[in-house]
């Protein structure tokens, strides 16, 4: 009888609620409240192509429930090339998102230790410590690991559920007229709102990742990547229409921390305090899941000879350790960049970069559900009318994030996966040299 894996239906599930829910859900309402009502139809809009990819992630997690996630979709579909670009664009996209995280934690601390918002050393020290913290835990395990990300997930849940409950009941229907507040036309507002909205879906197919630890995967993946994802939508969803009904549009579109003046609304000056943790808290819980991915892609790839062999060691305590620690050095680097004078819109623009990073694997993902041959007998090319057509919005919908992210991250982006190759070539050099096999 096999040994029962670290992650099961809970656990993974919240690594999927915990990483697409970080720091952005916090600030988007005040995004959006200059648009009006018709920003949820873009929530709407988003939430129909994240499904969709939701569906095509669930179903290449039943066909290829291996470490790695998207890495091991691109590699069986479109061979080791088209792999390692994928897990080359994955895995810098979470070393700057966990630089980000780390600091956007920092910044909700300053609602309890304003000394951090103005002394950037203090700042700087705040945000390595979370990253090394939490390093920690995953090298400990991934069950230790999976257990912090259920916890977290539900403590940053409860306030933003508190928020939709009671707020209902101070809901002003008029914040929502017009219902077009932005002075644009029906169809380039919602395209704008679709711009803005559609980054907060990043992380859904966070489940598929660590597959080779998760219990059953075959079937816990699909269903916790379904879930992660429905939950996530609603929270969006409901949370943005309490808030637009909670706070007059003029002074929502300057809100710097919306929830929190929708949560003193409410409740008074405490409330504010109550979200200011809840946003530490989802900060905290989404840089835990990063961290946790951050080890287990590097390790599927060099596992398979496409990145350096010590990302493949496995600790004592079956982590990999050796892709964890890499992956926070390199963001450690990154964090201290974002406190030198001089290069923070550098480290702005890497975000950037880094959310462009992860939408490529979802356009790999959508069309190697085309090629793939699953274990039950799934033939390449046969999906069927309805599941074809769900990868085919899932791939329309990646690739227009992709154009929404903006021409300069695409150049750029374009060069980051092109500046790869010369590590691909040298990698099948090597194993080529010594007589390896792919």
């Amino acid at each position: 009888m096999a040994a029962k894996k670290a992650l099961g239906f809970w656990m993974c599930t919240a690594l999927v609620v915990g990483n697409m829910i970080g720091s952005g859900v916090f600030l988007l309402p005040a995004s959006l409240g200059s648009f009006g009502g018709i920003s949820i139809v873009g929530w709407l809009v988003s939430a129909g192509g994240a499904i969709c990819l939701a569906l095509v992630f669930a179903r290449l997690g039943r066909l290829v429930p291996e470490t790695g996630g998207p890495y091991a979709f691109a590699r069986d579909g479109f061979g080791e090339l088209g792999g390692f670009l994928v897990a080359w664009a994955y895995w810098i996209s979470m070393w700057t998102t966990n630089a980000a995280l780390a600091v956007a934690f920092t910044s909700y601390l300053t609602v309890f230790w304003p000394d951090l918002a103005t002394t950037p050393i203090l700042a700087g020290a705040a945000s390595l410590g979370s990253l090394w913290l939490l390093t920690a835990v995953n090298l400990s395990g991934v069950r230790t690991a999976g257990a912090v990300q259920l916890v977290t997930t539900v403590l940053k849940l409860l306030p933003l559920l508190a928020i939709c409950a009671v707020g209902l009941f101070f809901f002003n229907a008029e914040h929502f007229q017009p219902f077009n507040a932005s002075g644009r036309g029906t169809l380039p507002a919602v395209s704008a709102t679709v711009t803005l909205t559609l980054w907060a879906f990043l992380g859904l197919e966070s489940g598929t990742v660590p597959a080779g630890d998760v219990n059953d995967a075959e079937r816990t993946i699909p269903r916790a990547t379904i879930a992660g994802t429905l939950i996530a939508t609603v929270v969006y969803i409901l949370g943005t229409v309490v808030v637009m009904g909670l706070i007059a549009p003029a002074v929502l579109a300057e809100s710097n921390a919306p929830f929190a003046d929708a949560a003193r609304v409410i409740w008074g000056p405490w409330g504010a305090y109550l979200l200011g943790a809840g946003a530490a808290i989802s900060c905290f819980g989404a840089l835990n899941g990063w961290i946790l991915l951050s080890g287990q892609l590097p390790y599927a790839a060099a596992r398979d000879g496409l990145l350096p062999a010590p990302l493949a060691r496995m600790s004592r305590r079956q982590t990999p350790a050796v892709g964890i620690l890499a992956s926070s050095v390199i963001a450690s680097f990154l964090i201290a960049m974002n406190y030198t004078k001089g290069l923070v819109a550098a480290f702005t623009f890497m975000i950037l970069l880094a959310t462009l990073a992860t939408l490529i694997p979802y356009v790999f993902s959508s069309l190697a559900v085309f090629l793939l041959r699953g274990a039950s007998g799934d033939r390449p090319g046969r999906l069927g009318l309805g599941p074809s057509i769900v990868a085919g919005v899932a791939f329309l919908y990646s690739l227009w994030a992709i154009g929404g992210s903006g021409q300069e991250a695409v150049y750029w982006g374009f060069l980051l996966i092109v500046a790869g190759l010369p590590v691909y070539v040298g990698m099948v050099w090597w194993r080529r040299r010594n007589g390896s096999a792919a």
